[in-house]
């Protein structure tokens, strides 16, 4: 929403420091159809890209994709949430499976969607925001 708006700053929660997997949604898809295809075991398979960044790096990259120009100011007030949230997908590794699209492509992709489908923005609040498709 900075970017719409032409804000001068965006507040991100807590120091920036955790770290987080972000997975592109097609490739999740393709993991689900690869997994019904190919495994048949009873353990559970963990989907991902067995790469983390940190909410900083994220917010960064964001601001970097979208042309944001403002600050990025990180509200230590609040919580940081998890130290970390990285899967073990070594399972769906020896399977053969593995995650196609980087954390980049992916916001360029969804962004890209985003502008072409009118930016229109159905539902917001403090903690997420939802865009119409």
């Amino acid at each position: 929403m900075g970017k719409l708006a032409d804000a001068p700053s965006v507040t991100v929660w807590g120091s920036g420091t955790p770290r987080r997997e972000f997975l592109f949604a097609d490739d999740a898809a393709d993991a689900c159809v690869f997994a019904a295809e190919q495994y048949s075991g009873g353990n559970i398979l963990n989907i991902g890209i067995d790469v983390d960044v940190s909410i900083g790096e994220f917010a960064h990259t964001v601001g970097d994709v979208v042309g944001f120009k403002g600050k990025l100011v990180f509200d230590r007030s609040r919580p940081d949430g998890t130290p970390r949230k990285l899967l073990d997908v070594s399972k769906m590794r020896q399977l053969g499976w593995e995650a196609k699209t980087s954390l980049r492509d992916g916001l360029y992709m969804a962004y890209a969607d985003f502008v072409a489908n009118g930016r229109r923005v159905v539902s917001k609040g403090p903690e997420c925001l939802m865009v119409a498709r």
